[in-house]
């Protein structure tokens, strides 16, 4: 009994340090409401008091700096604190500084609404700091327990219909593989936000332990999305492949798919290439096509078939810019049918039957990091 005690204060940690956040963390677009009111106030301020207005320029700056580097990661910490300690700083400032006589009220106003501003602030980057830690202590890192009930009621593998296992992050996830591939044997597994370091821990449990003739890997997004190293994403892609491998699985990998920035209009976070820059997307495909070839495995190159003319994801095939849509799928079913096949040989299923006329997915914000 003594043995189940840390891990179940560690459960309860983690539950109450989420319950305590929740309320106070700002979602994308309120932070990013919070960044454009807190710049117009302070450039007001300088209205009614000049000694303010030259006094605070240099921080007005590093405030718009922040909110520019929030709108494309709003979850970052350095951002987040440089915005809280540069709106301190202001304040600071406004009380420091001999306002002019009569001073306004509409000013005064303004400098109580700055106030609460950065109350609001302060409370947000507490609840990003508890929800860090808590993505630190969880019990469950690479979310073990999201597909356990399903694995253990799967039947075993038929004779004639051979099992596939796909193993991805959102994009794997919200893609409807029975709509596309009725009567076959695959199982998705994708979990929306993870990268392949998860992915590799959950390779027992969510794929070998499943026996299919062969895994599609799906990797990488999230990765670029969390700065995570190019060769530490080759390395998880290695060791993801000899597990695979030793188990006489046979080894698809899918290629990373292009991004775009078609609907940052839409929402400022839909600005992709920040976070997933083309260069390095193009960078760790040529990596894996090259591993492929070595190892023998079958490389599924999505890349080429998805890009517009602006070498980005086509507008058209996602709804924002990372995952694809129902005709981003159509592209890409064909495409991995072929893989299939080539992989399974003679065993494999027929060819897919036509695709379904309903758009089966639908992009899903804040899944990544890439969200």
């Amino acid at each position: 009994m003594r043995a189940m005690l840390p891990l179940a204060a560690t459960a309860a940690l983690t539950a109450s340090l989420y319950a305590q956040s929740a309320s106070a963390l700002l979602s994308p677009d309120k932070l990013n409401d919070l960044c454009v009111r807190s710049a117009q106030l302070m450039d007001a301020g300088g209205v009614a008091s000049p000694d303010l207005g030259r006094a605070v320029g240099p921080i007005i700056e590093n405030v718009k700096q922040a909110c520019s580097l929030l709108k494309i990661k709003p979850t970052r910490g350095q951002p987040t604190y440089t915005l809280m300690l540069n709106v301190r700083a202001y304040l600071e400032l406004s009380d420091a500084i001999p306002k002019p006589y009569p001073f306004p009220e509409a000013a005064r106003q303004q400098l109580a609404e700055v106030r609460d501003l950065s109350s609001r602030l302060d409370a947000h980057f507490r609840a990003l700091l508890d929800t860090k830690d808590v993505q630190l202590v969880t019990a469950d890192r690479d979310d073990l327990a999201h597909y356990a009930d399903d694995d253990r009621r799967l039947p075993a593998p038929r004779t004639g219909n051979p099992r596939v296992v796909f193993i991805g992050d959102s994009i794997t996830e919200q893609w409807k593989l029975n709509e596309y591939f009725p009567e076959r044997d695959y199982i998705n597994r994708g979990i929306g936000g993870q990268i392949a370091a998860q992915m590799l821990g959950r390779m027992k449990a969510d794929v070998l332990d499943l026996h299919p003739a062969a895994v599609v890997i799906l990797a990488g997004a999230d990765d670029l999305a969390r700065e995570i190293p190019l060769t530490a994403i080759e390395d998880d892609y290695l060791m993801i492949a000899d597990v695979a491998s030793a188990a006489k699985i046979k080894v698809i990998f899918a290629s990373v798919l292009p991004v775009s920035d078609a609907h940052k209009d839409v929402d400022p976070s839909y600005e992709r290439t920040p976070t997933h820059p083309p260069v390095f997307i193009k960078a760790l495909n040529e990596w894996l096509q090259s591993f492929c070839a070595q190892r023998g495995y079958t490389y599924l190159d999505y890349y080429p078939a998805l890009l517009d003319g602006q070498a980005q994801l086509g507008g058209d095939l996602s709804d924002d810019g990372l995952n694809p849509n129902g005709k981003g799928y159509r592209v890409m079913a064909p495409l991995l049918a072929s893989a299939l096949s080539k992989a399974l040989g003679p065993s494999a299923p027929p060819a897919i039957p036509p695709p379904p006329a309903v758009s089966s997915a639908r992009s899903k914000k804040g899944k990544d990091s890439g969200k």
